[in-house]
């Protein structure tokens, strides 16, 4: 059974920044595709950025320029660095990952709180 276990949620003003990070417990080469999700009550879960193994990123259009998603293959982790945030992005944040054989991980949401 897969983990993922994310960190770095938190409370931060409007325009600071926070890091989330994501801890797979298993090799992330096994992953085809690594990303973070976020989803506000009663919403549906929306895509903010992934990062398929070759290194290719995807980025919800309100994101773009300030959040940027990475993987570190040596300690199995993706980040999502997300500057100049806005209180429209707080919400819960779900790590995910799609394994070669299309198997899909979520962790358990990290809370982001942007106040205004």
């Amino acid at each position: 059974q897969v983990q993922l276990v994310e960190s770095g949620g938190g409370l931060v003003q409007a325009g600071g920044s926070l890091r989330l990070s994501c801890a797979a417990s298993r090799n992330i080469f096994t992953f085809n595709t690594m990303g973070w999700y976020r989803q506000a009550p009663g919403k549906q879960r929306e895509l903010v950025a992934t990062i398929t193994s070759g290194g290719t990123t995807n980025y919800e259009d309100s994101v773009k320029g300030r959040f940027t998603i990475s993987r570190d293959n040596a300690k199995n982790t993706v980040s999502l660095q997300m500057n100049s945030l806005k209180p429209e992005d707080t919400t819960v944040y779900y790590c995910n990952a799609e394994s070669i054989f299309q198997h899909v991980y979520w962790g358990q949401g990290t809370q982001v709180t942007v106040s205004s």
